[in-house]
């Protein structure tokens, strides 16, 4: 009876909705390397970036935690609070650390969720549902979510076991994120911060003229719709 109760519970958390972008930041009270923290207390008013990993002492998310943790400044610089995740229990995550810490010559200096009952997980809907299992639960998939100061979910990527995450690609999106939440822009691709943005079709050339007195470029197409405007801003 134990087992068919547990074997349900597993079917459960897999079948949870995934987060969509929109979706509100869970009010939840974790575990954590540097003790108990509330997901909005963390927060605060600012950006947060919260990353998971299926557990402890896995040779790819040792290089990812390392450099997150080298980027730190770059990511204090935009106002973002860093958050990781593993399934694996906070006395784990402190020798964990310390093997972070010796591979990347920094020193982690955000929390990292213990999550060996993926309840947090769950709540994220970032259960691998094809069966994959760690220590009889199932196995978290790799996973970045990106909210914003209102809490709201601006981005959420996942990445297989195999490939590493681009740190460097999370600090591009948020100074998209950024920049786009006040101004009547989108990034085109490739972009990096001071490069051209693209005015929003929702604008008119009328309200252009006034959102960017500095002027912009209309590129002329084949097509003769005058949809691309670029703008630095």
């Amino acid at each position: 009876r134990r087992r068919c109760t547990v074997s349900l519970a597993i079917v459960y958390f897999c079948k949870l909705r995934k987060m969509l972008l929109g979706d509100e930041l869970p009010k939840l009270t974790c575990t954590t390397s540097m003790g108990a923290i509330s997901l909005h207390d963390y927060q605060e008013d600012k950006w947060l970036m919260l990353c998971s990993h299926p557990a402890d002492y896995t040779p790819v998310c040792t290089t990812e935690l390392g450099r997150l943790a080298e980027l730190g400044p770059e990511f204090q610089k935009r106002g973002v609070k860093i958050l990781a995740l593993s399934c694996d229990d906070a006395s784990s995550h402190e020798g964990w650390i310390l093997d972070i810490n010796k591979t990347s010559a920094c020193e982690v200096k955000y929390p990292i969720i213990a999550d060996s009952s993926r309840e947090v997980a769950a709540a994220f809907g970032m259960l691998q549902n094809d069966g994959t299992m760690l220590q009889g639960m199932p196995a978290t998939v790799r996973s970045v979510f990106i909210f914003g100061p209102d809490r709201k979910l601006k981005l959420s990527l996942t990445y297989p076991a195999s490939t590493g995450r681009n740190f460097d690609e999370m600090l591009r999106v948020i100074d998209s994120l950024q920049l786009t939440a006040t101004s009547s822009v989108a990034t085109p691709v490739d972009w990096k911060k001071g490069e051209e943005c693209v005015i929003i079709p929702a604008v008119s050339n009328d309200a252009a003229t006034e959102k960017f007195p500095q002027g912009w470029t209309t590129v002329d197409l084949p097509s003769g719709k005058e949809y691309l405007r670029l703008v630095k801003i």
